[in-house]
């Protein structure tokens, strides 16, 4: 995505004093307003869904419809900025965040929602990594820690807050409202950025755009993402259209592959894959990510659907996970330079893997506080888990390439989270049926159990009707639970596989790594 360089422009100098308060600001407002937007809708999928009259397995369209145009749009990122300059591009993303906001909270129907959604995502593509450059050019070089440091505190208040905002407004008003609180917001931080950064604009210049490239790019990571929502649906690959849309996933990938790696411009440049500690990761990171976001979508279907969980509720059970995340993520980042990032790592995913097995054993009995409690200690692992594995996937790679590693990582971790979604929806359902049948069978007139059931719910005043459709709903809710221990457990498993994965990056110290990748390269990947 590279053209003849222009002659390299003096740096500007950094701000000082109200107009680099009001910068930081304005640019965490927008950096807020993205992250909350993309888990304050986890807790409202199921008002979402019955209001407009779809399945809540449908409704996760609305996150992964996000997740995907989001990751189509981050590669663009660079060429985008070069073209039309830094601030003016990221002062159009968030007018054009805050119209799309307005568009998904006035949506008819769950098809023109997923469309605004999609819109959505693509539009806040460039936010976050803009974001955090002209946030590095506004602090002077020795307080870029400091600039990295606030900026990171942001993207970890949104996941906080998030599932209690959207919880709170599904509740109490209505589920459009969490895309309505973006518009306020989008306005505010536009007009401050612009006032702030309209003579900081950088130097542009025509640039060749890899449109083979990039249609390739939409039609696989569609297709694919498709496929894997419609799977459920239609039994997948016994129906015509899944099995189309795996071809058409499969043919558009190798043809996506072979272009990238021929192509002079191309729009993601998959020879970084060539090097053994961006690959490495790169899968650890972004695996982890996805079953990670597989979990936080399926833990409030599980609570709200068969739990009794109101919106609210759910969303207090999700928010704790931020409280360790932020207390611990600077003293991470300030220590990742004296111990082996490989470390760190581990230890995050052996977190992981205790918080997924504790609630693998979750029954429909469990409390508030029992479900809360690894809620609060996943947050130890969040805090371990972005940073070390920035520091390993970026280490020894040149500065003219950080952008595109990040790019291409940031890109490879969304598509990830948008597929651990469809996939832990998709096991929760298939586990679910298989369990419903094996308790179904133990529901018959040789069973005293059964018997005595059916027998109380007769005297309760139920008719026989009534009576098994009772006892069909406590085999489901049985079922679902038991389903979603399997999902956690599986998932427990996994997070375990990936520790030798993180062992197969060469050492090294990350002193070095700093020096090659900035901290605003190393967040860029962790967010």
């Amino acid at each position: 995505m590279s053209g003849p360089a222009p002659a390299p422009s003096a740096p500007l100098p950094a701000l000082e004093g109200s107009a680099r308060v009001i910068g930081t600001i304005a640019l965490s407002l927008a950096t807020f307003m993205n992250v909350l937007d993309s888990s304050i809708a986890n807790v409202s999928l199921p008002a979402i869904a019955g209001d407009l009259g779809v399945s809540a397995n449908q409704g996760t369209w609305v996150i992964t419809s996000f997740g995907v145009a989001n990751a189509i749009a981050l590669p663009l990122t660079g060429w985008l900025s070069q073209r039309f300059g830094q601030v003016r591009l990221f002062i159009t993303s968030v007018l054009m965040f805050v119209l799309t906001s307005w568009l998904c909270g006035l949506a008819p129907n769950m098809t023109t929602l997923i469309i605004f959604r999609a819109m959505q995502g693509f539009v806040a593509g460039p936010m976050i990594p803009l974001s955090q450059g002209l946030l590095l050019a506004s602090y002077p070089p020795a307080l870029a820690g400091l600039a990295m440091a606030m900026w990171a505190m942001t993207t970890l208040v949104a996941p906080v807050v998030g599932p209690l905002l959207g919880g709170w407004i599904t509740d109490n008003i209505y589920w459009s409202w969490i895309f309505y609180i973006n518009i306020p917001i989008g306005i505010l931080a536009a007009f401050l950025v612009w006032t702030i950064y309209h003579k900081r604009e950088s130097v542009t210049r025509k640039l060749p755009i890899d449109s083979i490239g990039l249609g390739l790019l939409v039609v696989f990571v569609g297709a694919l993402q498709i496929m894997l929502d419609k799977g459920k649906e239609l039994d997948w690959f016994h129906s015509p259209e899944v099995t189309a849309l795996g071809i058409v996933a499969l043919v558009g990938f190798a043809f996506f592959v072979a272009w990238e790696l021929t192509e002079e411009h191309p729009v993601v440049d998959l020879r970084l894959f060539k090097r053994r500690n961006f690959w490495s990761g790169t899968l650890a990171i972004s695996v982890g990510y996805g079953l990670f976001f597989g979990n936080v979508v399926l833990l409030p279907l599980w609570l709200q659907q068969f739990m009794g969980y109101p919106s609210t509720d759910a969303g207090m059970l999700l928010a704790p996970v931020g409280i360790f995340a932020i207390i611990l993520s600077p003293i991470v980042g300030k220590n990742v330079g004296k111990v082996d990032p490989r470390y760190m790592a581990s230890f995050a995913f052996a977190v992981f893997f205790v918080v997924l097995y504790m609630r693998s054993h979750f029954s429909t009995q469990a409390d508030f506080g029992t479900i809360m409690i690894p809620t609060v200690i996943q947050g130890v692992g969040m805090a371990f888990f972005f940073i070390p594995l920035s520091v390993i996937l970026l280490s020894g790679i040149s500065p003219d390439k950080i952008p595109a590693a990040s790019g291409l990582s940031s890109f490879v971790r969304v598509v990830a989270g948008s597929f651990g979604t469809s996939i832990a929806t998709t096991a929760w359902q298939d586990r679910a049926a298989i369990h419903h049948a094996q308790l179904a069978e133990s529901v018959n007139l040789g069973s005293p159990a059964a018997n005595q059931m059916l027998a109380g719910l007769g005297a309760a005043g139920m008719s026989p009707d009534q009576a098994l459709t009772q006892i069909n709903r406590l085999v489901d809710q049985q079922a679902y639970m038991l389903a979603a221990n399997d999902v956690f457990y599986i998932s427990a498993l996994m997070f375990l596989v990936l520790i030798p994965i993180v062992w197969l990056s060469h050492p090294m110290r990350a002193k070095d790594d700093r020096q090659s990748a900035g901290p605003a390269d190393a967040a860029a990947t962790a967010h």
